[in-house]
């Protein structure tokens, strides 16, 4: 394995009542890296966050993870947060009825309840990450607002924020911009630039302008295998692309 590599899925083979989701894939990526994978309904993509996260088990293959290449495949998924990888899922799972600075106190403290966490006494490095944090996703001046109140695309970035907030290595993002405005979006584009210098970020997305504007590389699925991988430019070129997506080709 490179010495940079942070993960490395090693010909992982996930079947669902028979029917094969990821076969035999491998597939890896780097420190500092923004990785998007795209690919049609059905291509795997989802479920390659799920072996990652330990949300499923993959029949066969094995999943390593960090500069210790540690195996982190049987493990529980509270148990590879806790190996510093953050995922955030398609929809948004705020506490609407709290301010979004109680939100972020929630995700500093996961393995409390509600209320002794909010409750307990808060700390000047906890107010500093927190508003740190609301700096970044650019929604400081809400800090004290519901977050009931927030439209789709600022409760989106409140999720990455929280996902931060445990201090991730790799962060795990499926289709940040779904149901956006065309400027929030754009802003989307920008938080996830920014993570990116502090952050591995793997992303699944099926905007393809957004994807052009955030991938450092894209891995293309294609029936729980990597059909290619390149920039936006090398995929699109790509003649296993062009045939089983254009429709064209020998």
């Amino acid at each position: 394995m490179h010495e940079k590599t942070i993960l490395y899925v090693e010909n992982v083979t996930v079947s669902f009542d028979g029917f094969i989701a990821l076969r035999d894939l491998n597939f890896y990526m780097n420190y500092g890296e923004l990785r998007v994978v795209i690919g049609p309904n059905g291509a795997g993509k989802t479920t390659l966050l799920d072996v990652i996260c330990g949300k499923v088990k993959p029949i066969k293959g094995r999943v390593i993870f960090g500069e210790n290449d540690i195996n982190i495949t049987g493990l529980k998924e509270h148990e590879i947060v806790k190996m510093r990888i953050g995922r955030k899922f398609q929809a948004p799972s705020v506490f609407t009825n709290l301010t979004l600075f109680e939100n972020f106190e929630l995700s500093l403290r996961k393995n409390k309840g509600v209320l002794s966490t909010l409750f307990m006494l808060k700390t000047d490095t906890d107010y500093e990450k927190i508003f740190s944090i609301l700096e970044t996703i650019g929604l400081a001046e809400k800090a004290d607002e519901k977050t009931g109140s927030l439209s789709h695309g600022e409760k989106q970035w409140v999720e990455i924020g929280m996902v931060i907030a445990q201090d991730p290595e790799l962060l795990l993002i499926d289709e940040p911009v779904a149901g956006m405005s065309n400027k929030e979006t754009e802003k989307t584009v920008e938080l996830l630039q920014t993570i990116a210098k502090s952050h591995s970020i793997l992303v699944i997305e099926h905007d393809m302008e957004f994807v052009r504007q955030i991938a450092h590389t894209i891995t293309v699925l294609h029936e729980g295998m990597v059909l290619c991988e390149g920039s936006m430019d090398e995929v699109q070129n790509d003649t296993r692309v062009i045939e089983k997506y254009l429709g064209r080709g020998k």
